[in-house]
C-alpha cells in the first residue's frame, strides 16, 4: 500500500445502522471526518498541530456515491488521501471497501484551513513550508467532484432550533449534523423504494447554539430523484447546500434489502 494513503478499519455496529441493517449516511460521514483527522495527524498537518498555531481545518464540499451501503456487523475499510493541495484549499479523497478490497463506494471532500480567531482562511502553502504537499498522491477516484449547488426556490419542509447536541468542539453546528437533519427530510417509503446513490454537501457559513435553522426543499423534476436543499439560518443567511440523488435499490446478489425493522 502506497504510504500516502492511509487505511483505517471499521465495523457496522447494530447502533449504526438505519431500519434496514445498513451504515447509515451519516456514520459513515463521521468516519470519513475521523479518517481525515487520523491521516492528516499521522503526517504531522492533523488538528493536534496545526491548533498549536491557532488553525483549525474546516470542511467545505463532500460528496459521497455508494453502491452499497456495508451490513450490520460487517467490517469493511476506508481508504483516504491528499489529490491536491492549493493556496487555500485542499482535495482529499476515500475509497470505502468491504473487507475482501470490494468497492462499496467513493467519497471526494474539499477542506480550508481557517485560523481560529479571525475565521479567515490560511495559506496552506505557508504552512509549515508547505509540506502538505508532500503526501499528494495519485490515486484513482472514479467519481465526480462535488459540484456547484444551485436551489432555485423551494418550500420549506422543515424548521428547528440548533441544540446541545448539534454542536461541535469549535462551538457550532456539526457539518454530519446538516447531513442528518437533510435526511430527515425525506419519508421512509421513499427509503424504502429507493437508496442513495449520491449525496453532495456545500458548506456556506457557519451556525450556532440557538439558531434557526430553516431547510428549503426543491422538487426533482419529473422522472427524476435528485433532491435540492438549502440552509438557511435565522430566516435570511445561506448556511449550506445539498443534492440528494436517490437510485434504484442495490442489485448486487448479496444485497437484498432488509425487511424494515429487521437486520441484516
Amino acid at each position: 500500500m502506497n504510504d500516502k494513503i492511509g487505511t483505517y478499519r471499521f465495523a457496522t455496529e447494530p447502533f449504526h445502522t438505519d431500519f434496514s441493517g445498513r451504515l447509515t449516511l451519516g456514520v459513515l460521514g463521521n468516519h470519513l471526518l475521523n479518517c481525515a483527522s487520523l491521516h492528516a495527524q499521522e503526517r504531522g498537518f492533523g488538528m493536534g498541530t496545526v491548533n498549536e498555531e491557532s488553525y483549525t481545518w474546516v470542511l467545505s464540499r463532500l460528496a459521497i456515491e455508494m453502491e452499497e451501503m456495508p451490513r450490520q456487523n460487517e467490517v469493511f475499510r476506508i481508504d483516504t488521501w491528499v489529490e491536491g493541495v492549493y493556496r487555500l484549499f485542499t482535495d482529499r479523497n476515500y475509497a470505502i471497501l468491504d473487507n475482501d478490497g470490494r468497492p462499496l463506494g467513493y467519497a471526494r471532500s474539499v477542506w480550508a484551513m481557517i485560523n481560529m480567531h479571525t475565521r479567515k482562511p490560511v495559506d496552506l502553502l505557508g504552512i509549515n513550508g508547505g509540506s502538505i504537499t508532500d503526501y499528494v498522491c495519485e490515486h484513482p477516484c472514479p467519481i465526480a467532484k462535488p459540484s456547484r449547488i444551485k436551489v432555485h426556490g423551494g418550500e420549506e419542509a422543515a424548521t428547528l432550533r440548533a441544540r446541545y447536541s448539534d454542536i461541535d468542539l469549535n462551538g457550532h453546528v456539526n457539518s454530519i449534523r446538516y447531513i442528518e437533519h437533510i435526511l430527515d427530510l425525506f419519508p421512509l417509503d421513499l427509503y424504502r423504494r429507493r437508496r442513495i446513490r449520491r449525496f453532495e454537501m456545500a458548506y456556506v457559513a457557519e451556525s450556532y447554539y440557538d439558531d434557526t435553522l430553516s431547510f428549503l426543499c426543491q422538487q426533482p423534476e419529473a422522472g427524476e430523484e435528485t433532491y435540492s436543499v438549502e440552509v438557511r439560518k435565522n430566516g435570511t443567511e445561506t448556511v449550506c447546500r445539498a443534492q440528494v440523488e436517490f437510485g434504484q435499490p442495490c442489485s448486487h446478489p448479496d444485497c437484498e434489502s432488509s425487511a424494515p425493522g429487521q437486520a441484516s
